[in-house]
């Protein structure tokens, strides 16, 4: 039985940041799936959490490897969640 991703991970701040934002994604589609005051906070308080990771993943690479990536993503979560606000205001109106 192989663990390619567990031989592949070093804990280092690029997969801290791949994490965070592993679960921002997660948060924000509950956050679109069921836009509610409760679920937008939620997601707002992992966007928090995510760009203070992705803000020290520098300091943890190997000349910037990942680090773009994990910028990319944290960049469409931002406008995911964007969407989901967008929503739970038109659920309120």
């Amino acid at each position: 039985m192989k663990h390619y991703e567990s031989s592949l991970r070093t804990n280092s701040t690029v997969d801290q940041a791949q994490d965070a934002v592993t679960r921002l994604h997660n948060s924000v589609s509950q956050a679109l799936s069921h836009p509610n005051d409760q679920t937008l906070s939620q997601a707002e308080n992992s966007l928090q959490h995510a760009e203070e990771a992705v803000s020290h993943a520098p300091e943890g690479s190997v000349g910037g490897h990942g680090v773009d990536l994990t910028e990319d993503r944290l960049a469409e979560e931002k406008q995911r969640l964007a969407t989901a606000e967008a929503a739970n205001s038109e659920n309120k109106q």
